[in-house]
């Protein structure tokens, strides 16, 4: 009982600290998507370089793209900080929890923050688009995806975060970042790559697929898409492998 009223506290504790700084959190998860739902989904489709129905495909990719990268992110970066420099982490690990939930935290608060960033971009999406063609009875299940993509971001963030020594955590994003987000389906469905096969069996290991597809196959049923229990299975399996990897790193980060 006193470690679960802990951990509500700790989490209970970053939320606060979010609200405080909302505007600066706002910018940081917003501008990237939104520049891209801009380009690509409005201003290259008034200039006839995209397909009619275009942005339409693009918006939920930003979708998961936001649910995803933002959980990533907002789990690893804090994670290195915290481990560096500023030692808050130390205050964490005192608290009357186990310190394997600690690193649960982070993930649930990373997570948080990636869902909060999705949410947010379907509003700016039918601003900035000004009508979008969903079927409105897949919005369950694309809100199932939104979770688990979350979810997953924050376990992949987790694993990056107390692996990588901080000193090496601005060339391990600058790797990484633009492979995830440019083999992620977040642009174009994944089943019409079958004339890119190489590329296709490439973004099958990146889990933003999964979150692209799934997302996609509940709000446009008729473009081309994965089995939804494909999606939600690998996610499912990218979630409990690099959660259980990043708290494995995480435990011997902090008795190190």
């Amino acid at each position: 009982m006193i470690s679960i009223r802990a951990f509500l506290a700790v989490l209970g504790r970053d939320v606060f600290v979010t609200g405080r700084e909302l505007p600066s959190f706002l910018a940081q998860v917003l501008v990237q998507p939104v520049a891209l739902l801009f380009i690509f989904g409005k201003v290259l489709g008034e200039l006839g370089y995209t397909q009619p129905g275009y942005a339409q495909v693009l918006l939920p990719g930003m979708i998961a793209l936001n649910a995803f990268l933002v959980s990533l992110q907002n789990t690893s970066f804090p994670l290195v900080l915290d481990f560096s420099y500023s030692r808050e982490i130390e205050d964490r690990l005192l608290a009357p929890l186990p310190i394997s939930w600690v690193a649960v935290e982070k993930m649930l608060f990373g997570a948080l923050r990636g869902l909060f960033a999705a949410v947010l971009m379907v509003p700016l999406g039918v601003w900035m688009l000004g009508r979008i063609d969903w079927d409105l009875g897949g919005l369950p299940f694309a809100l199932l995806c939104m979770v688990l993509g979350s979810a997953s971001g924050a376990a992949v963030g987790m694993t990056v975060g107390a692996a990588v020594p901080p000193r090496r955590i601005n060339i391990m994003f600058a790797v990484i970042l633009a492979p995830l987000m440019f083999t992620g389906a977040t642009q174009f469905p994944w089943a019409q790559l079958d004339h890119l096969r190489w590329f296709q069996v490439l973004c099958a290991i990146n889990p933003l697929t999964y979150v692209s597809e799934g997302m996609r196959g509940a709000l446009l049923p008729g473009i081309p898409h994965m089995a939804p229990w494909v999606c939600v299975l690998a996610l499912l399996v990218a979630m409990l492998l690099f959660g259980t990897l990043g708290i494995r790193f995480f435990l011997r980060r902090a008795l190190d």
